[in-house]
């Protein structure tokens, strides 16, 4: 939240994947700060901004959520939507004043946020003797890929998640280091992010 000549702009932020999901959040802001002279919006879905909206919800055109887009696209932030709720504060800012508040509020708004970054990944396994799972595991460890189990039985799984472009690489280090005794085989795709160190899959 910040405050601009006695005007309040409070921002909203949440991670969308599709329109529906934007504007239901857009929505739901607006319900619950239905006092508010103005509930701003913008949004920006998939991974090279395919779809972009924005909304200056009766501030002058442009003002208001053409700014808050740019600082979205500016920043490379995809798959969010934002709302800045303005309470007025009785002072008019001008169209500079409204552009520059607009803006900041959602600069405020992403630097409160905690901005993931998704990945393509591949969820592999591999099952060898217990000899061997002391080496698969060092090289696991050494590229920093996460083991996300690890089963001990009569032999040894490890089920990984490895990016996408590692994979063949990866694949051909451990067939060499287990002499041709085990291979990684591919069990899906998928979409993941490192938050705070924990994987996490999408």
């Amino acid at each position: 939240e910040i405050c601009e000549k006695k005007s309040r702009f409070i921002c909203h932020v949440k991670p969308v994947e599709t329109e529906e999901e934007a504007t239901a959040f857009i929505n739901a802001i607006k319900k619950e700060y239905w006092d508010a002279r103005h509930n701003c919006s913008a949004f920006v879905i998939g991974r090279n901004a395919e779809l972009t909206r924005c909304s200056d919800d009766g501030e002058p055109a442009g003002t208001a959520g053409r700014p808050m887009l740019e600082v979205l696209l500016n920043e490379e932030i995809r798959n969010v939507a934002v709302v800045v709720t303005r309470y007025f504060g009785g002072v008019l800012l001008g169209t500079g004043g409204l552009v520059r508040a607009y803006q900041s509020a959602v600069k405020e708004g992403l630097n409160a946020s905690k901005v993931i970054e998704k990945k393509e990944g591949v969820r592999a396994v591999v099952t060898c003797d217990y000899n061997l799972s002391g080496k698969l595991q060092y090289i696991f460890e050494k590229n920093k890929y996460a083991i996300l189990e690890a089963k001990y039985e009569e032999n040894v799984s490890f089920i990984l998640l490895i990016p996408t472009g590692d994979f063949t690489r990866v694949q051909k280090e451990v067939t060499e280091a287990s002499s041709g005794q085990t291979e990684l085989t591919k069990e899906d795709e998928c979409i993941y992010a490192v938050v705070d160190g924990e994987t996490i899959l999408f």
